[in-house]
């Protein structure tokens, strides 16, 4: 007895299709449209698969996490000190934000530019993401104290805000043309910031 018919297409490969156009033109501007172009399914097959374009998006979401976002938590899991997770961090950045087969910039940042009311759902997904990296890069840079890489009067909440919107500021950059270099150039300069024993740097008090 014939349970249905099989699926015409890679669901991975659908996943990096749809995370690909969300990337690029940010949820609430990517049409359903758009989705079935990138996908190369109809309407109802996409449906079936993915349920409506929120649960999509969050599937497309987890990909890049696995996938294209998860620098962030290898820097801060692998690098033994706390200012070779930034560099790391940073440097990273630069190459994932400028990747000739991807958009530019980083999705968890330019996917929810000016989302409306109802896709705050969304929004809040995203903004609890970028809270949990900047809650792990605050106890990367917290251990950096405790092994006094960092002075002891280091805000260490002040740095990790610091560090985190110069990268944010660097894929906004990314997505008006920055180049790998350029963005090299900034993650170079955000690292003479680093704070010494002197006092100087962003973050002593």
């Amino acid at each position: 007895m014939r349970t249905g018919r099989p699926r015409s297409f890679d669901r991975e490969e659908a996943l990096e299709g749809a995370m690909a156009v969300f990337w690029e033109h940010g949820y609430e501007a990517t049409s359903i449209a758009q989705l079935r172009s990138a996908l190369g399914i109809g309407g109802p097959s996409l449906y079936a698969a993915f349920g409506d374009k929120r649960t999509l998006f969050f599937e497309a979401l987890d990909r890049y996490l696995r996938t294209y976002g998860a620098f962030t938590q290898r820097a801060l899991a692998e690098e033994p000190t706390a200012r070779g997770a930034i560099a790391r961090l940073l440097h990273e950045a630069a190459a994932a934000y400028t990747r000739p087969d991807r958009p530019p910039g980083c999705l968890l940042i330019s996917a929810t530019t000016n989302c409306s009311p109802q896709s705050a759902e969304v929004a809040d997904r995203l903004r609890d993401i970028r809270s949990a990296s900047a809650v792990a890069l605050t106890a990367k840079l917290a251990e950096g104290v405790r092994a006094g890489e960092l002075p002891a009067e280091t805000d260490v909440h002040v740095l990790a805000g610091y560090y985190g919107a110069v990268i944010r500021g660097m894929s906004a950059l990314a997505r008006d043309g920055a180049t790998t270099e350029e963005l090299e150039a900034i993650a170079d300069a955000a690292l003479r910031a680093w704070p010494t024993a002197s006092g100087t740097g962003v973050a002593g008090s």
